[in-house]
């Protein structure tokens, strides 16, 4: 009998729907409202934001707002029709490419609609069966779903240990002996969980040994790390040594779209092989046009960055000052380690939103390990020394009743309620 396909999504929502009927449009989905920046409303509260990757506040800079609002008004949110390779090719879009290409120190880039999207189809164009992909196990979501649609062998290592890149680059290289294949080689410029950059420099070194190319997922370090803010390759003094470089609009640019870049015979090839791009609408020239404003800001004006790191380094350093765990971040990603249940993490969290005014994310189980609570902050340049010092003395307090038991006694209550 063939059953219906409905019946097992109507019987198992997943690993995170099952929990909808609880936490949807409070931990999950919620509607933060007003101006994008560190303060905003939150279910008619006003809040404290530590939740946006608008790193260097370029979301509400007049110029950003200005030039996004002269192209919404010279083109409309429609044009230009069309895929690039059919009929949405512009002048815009080729300038933009060519200063991103400069801007990350390669010959050649590529615009993309999305970063997830992005990332999915360009691994999907560079390998063929016969390649082998190696990858860190903590990768993106967009890269284990690229990896996926590879028909060939992959290799996973364990996040960031060099021990394992040299064992599976080992396994991978006497696999492509046999298939006649290259190796392709994944990792991230900034890991964004954990905060951690990824070994460039080291991974970079073992191409004398290995023969592999380098693919490189840069969202959280474009425009923050490297004396010029391309990324995390220019901050380990190794962007010569990347392949393929990968960004998203979504993070210090504040917009949507991504790029790719790398030589031009492998631009080239992708701008004619990369389905998600070939198949989909070009982007608007509102993106672009705003695009090409902010990375002019990225280039001009360095005290923006300058800012993001003050306040970085404000907020790392009071949290380590005050003993908490705040793991081996060298980024902009500020997580804060605490021992507890997933009940009281909960707790917590609605305590911090209802009476601190602080909003950020909350890692629990099964992302990271059982009995560990991560909370997750992003600071940016809009935020100021007032709201982090604000942040500090709210942190402490948490900390003070997840020791003493009151979270656990709030969370066992409240199953003896439901009870």
């Amino acid at each position: 009998m063939v059953k219906d396909l409905f019946e097992r999504i109507q019987n198992n929502k997943g690993p995170l729907g099952k929990w909808a009927s609880q936490a949807e449009g409070y931990f999950v989905f919620p509607k933060l409202e007003g101006e994008l920046g560190p303060r905003m409303q939150f279910q008619g509260k006003n809040i404290l934001n530590w939740s946006l990757n608008d790193y260097l506040g370029l979301a509400n800079h007049p110029e950003v707002r200005k030039a996004d609002t002269e192209a919404a008004i010279a083109y409309g949110a429609a044009y230009p029709m069309g895929a690039r390779m059919m009929s949405g090719h512009t002048n815009f879009h080729e300038q933009l490419e060519k200063e991103l290409a400069a801007f990350v120190m390669k010959e050649s880039a590529y615009l993309l609609n999305f970063g997830y999207q992005g990332m999915v189809s360009i691994i999907d164009a560079l390998v063929t069966k016969n390649d082998i992909i190696v990858y860190d196990v903590d990768s993106h979501a967009c890269i284990i779903d690229g990896v996926r649609l590879h028909m060939g062998k992959r290799f996973t290592y364990k996040h960031n240990d060099l021990e394992s890149m040299e064992k599976n680059l080992q396994r991978a290289t006497k696999m492509a002996t046999e298939t006649g294949g290259g190796i392709l080689f994944i990792t991230e410029g900034v890991f964004g969980m954990r905060g951690q950059q990824g070994k460039l420099k080291e991974i970079v070194a073992m191409k004398e040994k290995y023969n592999f190319r380098l693919l490189v997922d840069d969202a959280h370090g474009f425009g923050t790390l490297g004396k010029t803010g391309a990324g995390a390759g220019e901050e380990q003094g190794c962007q010569d040594g990347i392949d393929v470089y990968f960004s998203t609009f979504a993070k210090s640019m504040a917009n949507i779209g991504a790029f790719v870049a790398a030589d031009k015979d492998i631009i080239d090839y992708l701008k004619y092989n990369l389905r998600s791009q070939m198949f989909a609408k070009a982007l608007p020239m509102i993106q672009t046009i705003g695009s090409l404003k902010r990375l002019e800001l990225l280039r001009n004006s360095s005290e923006i960055k300058d800012k993001l790191w003050v306040n970085v380094n404000a907020l790392q350093n009071g949290l380590k000052e005050k003993g908490f765990n705040i793991g081996d971040t060298n980024t902009c990603i500020t997580p804060v380690y605490l021992e507890g249940s997933i009940p009281e993490a909960m707790i917590m969290v609605n305590d911090l939103r209802e009476n601190y005014g602080i909003f950020l994310s909350i890692v629990v189980y099964p992302v990271i390990p059982k009995g560990i609570i991560l909370l997750r902050m992003i600071p940016t340049a809009s935020h100021t020394i007032e709201d982090i010092n604000e942040t500090l003395t709210a942190f402490e307090a948490i900390r003070e009743k997840l020791v003493n038991g009151t979270y656990a006694k709030i969370a066992e209550a409240s199953v003896q309620n439901v009870e």
